[in-house]
């Protein structure tokens, strides 16, 4: 397809197809696995870091209608929301204490941004600027920060490039969207300058036997997804970034597609074509990866403004809402299940049906991209121990999710 971001669903043929003969994955990683949540490395208080994190559950939604008015985002009450909900979340009385839980003096973090669905719907450079504040706090130095994006013309088209801090490097992990997208150079390690370096990870992937439509199935480069240079190279922890949005193939994008999709590379054969969209099982096993599970500690959704149809793009002003939240957590799957529920909420106030219902072969037919959308990814993603799915304990289980809602209003 043309469009670099075209999102939809799976047929009922392939759905079936893909039930009885499951898409064979393996990870290659030369750090090993890291499988145990003690090898995962831990913040200042003890706890274990990455996914799922030391919150398993946990999902703080923060609303402060100051956060936006009349269209115009407010930093100082983006920042009091940002306050209250890192003490909410690790449960401590002071926002600088909760910071350093995570991070401290000697780490290196990877900001996660997303400009897709720029100017509508994208992470908010004011969120970002607290970010870094709380970093700041922990005793993260600011030559130890970067902000970054998948692709970086992109992020210099959103101009999310000029909010950030002098002193700060921020780059992209490659620097144009590619439709072939199995190129693994970029910039040149060799420099020695890692601020600046894109490109992906010759030794750090996840093999699949799924191919894009009209690429090489005889090339093994078309059945691998790399992890970026600045992931595996330059930081060791990350925060995300993800935005409340609709996905026309994955039904929703939140913290486990803004991974899958926005640290690797050769992600486009996960819907290359409308019935060919495997987003179900492709999303949880690349957040799978080791390296993704050891570093990608803190999730903050930009829930500010949400998207409810037409995304991950944005396309249509009539179809976001100011949602005036920020969501936060360490287990993206409590955290993407919330974001479907309400997403699903605003779609049914809108008289339009469930993200899990609509496709080329489902509902709102003629609207859809693809054959059926996706959400399901969620459910797997906690399956490979990503995460807690249910808002209830299933029997013979001790977890469910823990969704806070905090008004400061």
């Amino acid at each position: 397809m043309s469009k670099p971001y075209p999102c939809g669903g799976m047929g009922r043929r392939q759905f079936l197809a893909s039930s009885a003969l499951p898409l064979l994955c393996t990870v290659t990683s030369a750090t090993g696995a890291v499988d145990e949540p003690a090898k995962r490395g831990a913040g200042s208080g003890g706890k274990a870091l990455g996914i799922p994190g030391p919150y398993p559950g946990r999902v703080i939604e923060a609303r402060n209608p100051a956060m936006i008015r009349n269209g115009q985002k407010s930093r100082e009450a983006i920042k009091a929301t940002v306050a209250r909900g890192m003490k909410e979340l690790t449960g401590s009385d002071d926002a600088v204490e909760a910071w350093r839980s995570f991070f401290e003096p000697g780490d290196v973090v990877g900001i996660k941004m997303n400009p897709v669905g720029n100017p509508l719907a994208n992470s908010s450079s004011e969120l970002m600027l607290e970010i870094i504040e709380g970093l700041k706090s922990a005793g993260v130095k600011t030559k130890d920060m970067i902000v970054f994006e998948r692709y970086r013309d992109e992020f210099i088209g959103a101009k999310m490039h000029e909010a950030v801090p002098d002193g700060i490097a921020w780059t992209g992990l490659g620097i144009a969207y590619n439709a072939h997208q199995i190129d693994i150079k970029g910039d040149d390690l060799k420099t020695g300058n890692l601020d600046r370096v894109t490109g992906y990870d010759p030794d750090e992937f996840t093999t699949m036997e799924l191919v894009g439509h009209g690429e090489d199935p005889k090339d093994e480069r078309t059945k691998q997804s790399h992890l970026g240079l600045l992931v595996t190279k330059r930081v060791n922890k990350i925060v995300l970034m993800p935005v409340l949005k609709d996905h026309g193939s994955a039904g929703v994008t939140g913290a486990l597609k803004n991974m899958s999709h926005g640290l690797n590379n050769n992600v486009n054969r996960t819907h290359s074509t409308p019935d060919t969209n495997v987003c179900n099982q492709f999303i949880p096993q690349v957040v799978a990866h080791p390296i993704i599970r050891q570093k990608c500690v803190l999730h903050i959704m930009d829930g500010i403004k949400g998207v409810y149809q037409g995304g991950p793009g944005a396309s249509k002003p009539e179809w976001t809402w100011e949602n005036i939240a920020l969501l936060f957590a360490t287990d993206p799957v409590a955290m993407d299940h919330v974001e479907w529920t309400q997403i699903d909420a605003k779609r049914k106030e809108m008289k339009l049906p469930p993200v899990g219902m609509v496709g080329k072969l489902g509902l709102d037919a003629d609207r859809e991209g693809f054959d059926i959308r996706q959400p399901q990814h969620i459910a797997l993603a906690a399956n490979l121990g990503l995460g807690i799915f249910d808002f209830k304990s299933p029997k013979g289980r001790s977890f469910s999710i823990d969704h806070r809602v905090i008004n400061m209003a």
